[in-house]
C-alpha cells in the first residue's frame, strides 16, 4: 500500500503517540483520579523513579514487535514471534517494572512463542482469569504491519495477545484497537466500532455495550483499569471527549495532547491507559500533532528517542522498504541537486537564532548548540552532541498535505522560544531557507518577541533575500494574527 503524506504522518504517530502517552502517565501511576483543572506534565518520578520523558513497560514491550515489522518481518512467522518473546524475556530480567501477570508468564519456561503460550494458558486455568491490560498496552505497532489487510491484522493481533494473555477479552480488545488504529491511519477518523464485525458473533453485542459505556463516562469512572476491558474503556473515553480548548484559537490537533492529559487524570494505571490511547490518537492526528516539548524528551528501552520512534513507525508502515532517497533509514539525505542550500543569516530580532539551508549542517555557525530541522534529514546528518528537533512540515500549498498546519507552526515557534530560554544558540533550517524557515522565523518574532507580523515577515525577508513563503503558509500567518486568533 502506497501511503499519502498525511497517512505517513499518521503512521509515524502511532508508536510516537503510544510512547508519549506512556511517558506522560508514568509519573502518576497508581495515583487517584485528578481534577479536570490539574496540570499534567511529562515529569517522571512516580513509584519507579522514571526519568522525565521515560516510557515504561508498555512501550518497551511494543519495541520488539515494532522493530520486527520495521525490518520487514512477518508476525505470522513463528520464528519471528520466538525472537520477540526472547527479547521480552531478556528485557524482563532488567526492567524496572513488569506487570504481575507478565512476569509470571515470561519467567516460567523457555523463551519461545510455543512455550509461552502454554504457560499463559496454564496461568489462566490456575487463576480463572488472565485479562490484564498487558497485551493491549503493546498492541499498537501490529496495526502498521497490515494496513492493507484487515483480516490478517485481526488474526495476528489476537495471536500476539495470546502469547501472554489467554482470556478472550484481551484478544478481543487487541483486535478492536488494532483495527481502529488501522482505520485512523488510513482515514484520520476515530472509530473503535470499525472492528466489531471482526469479533466472534456472540461477542459483538457485549463489546458494543462496553463501548457505549466508555462514551457515557469519563476515564476516572473505569477504576479497575488494570483489567483490559476497563483499560480499553478508559482509553476510548479519553479520546472521544469534546474539549473546550484552553488556548486562543481553535487548533483541532491539540486534541491529542488534551486527550492524553485527560487519560492520565483518570488515575490508577495511568501510563497504560494513556499509552493505549496514545497509539490511537497518534494514528488519527499524526506525529505532527505531538508537541515538541514531548518529542524532545521522550525516550526509553532499548535506547530510542522520539525522532527514532517517528522513523520506526514509518519503516514499519513501509514493511522495511526504504522510500525516496532511502528515507527514513538514510544516514545522509542528499540535497545536492536542489540548488543553493547554503543560504545563511542571523535572525533579524534574535542574534542567538541562525536561519539557513540544509547545507549549513556541514559547517554550522560557531556556538550553535541546537538544530531545528523543517525538512527531512538523515540519521547522521546533524552533528552529534547537539539538541535536535525534527518537524513534520511539507512545503506545499495544498492544505491536505499539512492537515495540522496551524498547530505545527505555533508549536515550532514555541519550541524555538523554549530552546532560546534554555540558553541554546539555534540553527533553524529547511532545504533552501525559502519557504518553511522564513515562515517559522517570522512567527517566532510575532509570537514571542512582540514584533507585528507584517514587520516580522518583512524583516526576515530582508536578511533572507530569496525568502518566499508559499501562499498556504502566508495565509496561516497573516489572517490569524490580524484577527488576534493565533
Amino acid at each position: 500500500m502506497r501511503l499519502t503524506p498525511p497517512q505517513q504522518d499518521r503512521a509515524a504517530g502511532v508508536i510516537l503517540g503510544m510512547a508519549c502517552g506512556d511517558a506522560l502517565g508514568a509519573g502518576y501511576e497508581f495515583g487517584p483520579p485528578l481534577p479536570d483543572e490539574t496540570i499534567v506534565t511529562m515529569k517522571g518520578g512516580g513509584g519507579f523513579g522514571w526519568e522525565p520523558g521515560e516510557w515504561t513497560d508498555d512501550t518497551s514491550m511494543a519495541m520488539p514487535i515494532a522493530q520486527a515489522i520495521a525490518a520487514g518481518r512477518d508476525l505470522q512467522d513463528e520464528a519471528v514471534l520466538d525472537d520477540i518473546v526472547a527479547q521480552w524475556v531478556d528485557w524482563a530480567k532488567i526492567a524496572t517494572d513488569v506487570g504481575i501477570q507478565l512476569r509470571a508468564v515470561l519467567g516460567r519456561t523457555e523463551p519461545t512463542a510455543a512455550a509461552i503460550r502454554v504457560v499463559a494458558r496454564e496461568h489462566h486455568e490456575r487463576h480463572g482469569r488472565s485479562a490484564g491490560n498487558g497485551s493491549l498496552m503493546r498492541t499498537a505497532p501490529i496495526a502498521l504491519a497490515y494496513l492493507d489487510d484487515p483480516d490478517t491484522l485481526a488474526a495476528v493481533a489476537r495471536d500476539v495477545s495470546s502469547l501472554t494473555h489467554f482470556e478472550k477479552d484481551a484478544g478481543d480488545a487487541c483486535v478492536l484497537w488494532c483495527l481502529a488504529i488501522r482505520h485512523a491511519v488510513l482515514t484520520g477518523l476515530l472509530d473503535v466500532r470499525i472492528g466489531l464485525e471482526a469479533l466472534p458473533p456472540e461477542r459483538r453485542e457485549l463489546w458494543g455495550a462496553r463501548i457505549e459505556a466508555a462514551e457515557a463516562f469519563p476515564p476516572s469512572h473505569f477504576a479497575k483499569n488494570g483489567w483490559v476491558v476497563e483499560a480499553f474503556q478508559g482509553a476510548w473515553s479519553s479520546t472521544i471527549e469534546r474539549f473546550i480548548l484552553t488556548f486562543t484559537g481553535d487548533v483541532p490537533a491539540d486534541q491529542l495532547r488534551q486527550s492524553l492529559e485527560r487519560a492520565v487524570r483518570g488515575g490508577r494505571d495511568t501510563d497504560t491507559v494513556a499509552a493505549i490511547a496514545g497509539g490511537l490518537l497518534g494514528a488519527a492526528w499524526g506525529a505532527s500533532a505531538v508537541p515538541a516539548e514531548w518529542r524532545r524528551i521522550v525516550h526509553g528501552w532499548p535506547g530510542l528517542s522520539g525522532a527514532q520512534l517517528v522513523r520506526l513507525g514509518l519503516q514499519a508502515a513501509k514493511h522495511g522498504v526504504a522510500g525516496d532517497g532511502n528515507w527514513p533509514a538514510a544516514e545522509q539525505f542528499d540535497y545536492s541537486g536542489y540548488g543553493n542550500i547554503s543560504e545563511l543569516a542571523q535572525h533579524p530580532h534574535d542574534a542567538g537564532l541562525w536561519l539557513g539551508g540544509v547545507g549549513n549542517l556541514d559547517h554550522l555557525p560557531a556556538g550553535v548548540t541546537a538544530v531545528v530541522s523543517l525538512c527531512r534529514v538523515g540519521t547522521e546528518q546533524v552533528p552529534p552532541g547537539l539538541e535536535h528537533v525534527e518537524v513534520w512540515l511539507i512545503d506545499a500549498e495544498n492544505p491536505s498535505l499539512n492537515p495540522n498546519l496551524d498547530f505545527v507552526l505555533r508549536d515550532t515557534a514555541d519550541a524555538l522560544a523554549a530552546l532560546r530560554a534554555e540558553g541554546h544558540v539555534v540553527f533553524l533550517h529547511c532545504v533552501q531557507a525559502i519557504s518553511r524557515t522564513p515562515t517559522i522565523a517570522a512567527l517566532y518574532s510575532a509570537r514571542h518577541l512582540g514584533i507585528p507580523i507584517e514587520k516580522a515577515i518583512a524583516d526576515v525577508k530582508r536578511v533572507l533575500p530569496l525568502a518566499h513563503p508559499n501562499p498556504a503558509f502566508v495565509a496561516a500567518l497573516l489572517p490569524r494574527y490580524m484577527d488576534g486568533s493565533f
